[in-house]
């Protein structure tokens, strides 16, 4: 059975609400797994996210922040994302 995707609004709209993002690009890349078996878990994403909250964390724990943000879209919508945060003063 095929688990309901994610969409980007929805994804968008819990990263502002939680991370208050000075720039924020999500972009669904579902189309390119196409058939693969990961692709019936959920969506693919790619996101690039610039926010204070980042500021000297490291990797890990921005992750963590973005999943924590994602709450139950990590396990029931969104099967990858690709994660590219940022604090303000290391953005390019």
């Amino acid at each position: 059975m095929n688990a309901p995707k994610a969409n980007v609004a929805e994804i968008e709209s819990r990263l502002r609400q939680t991370l208050a993002p000075e720039l924020l690009e999500v972009q669904d890349d579902s189309h390119h797994h196409a058939g693969h078996a990961g692709a019936r878990e959920g969506g693919h994403y790619s996101l690039r996210i610039v926010s204070a909250r980042f500021t000297g964390l490291n990797r890990v724990a921005r992750h963590r922040l973005v999943y924590h943000s994602l709450g139950v879209l990590m396990q029931q919508g969104i099967h990858a994302l690709v994660i590219d945060a940022r604090a303000p003063d290391e953005a390019r």
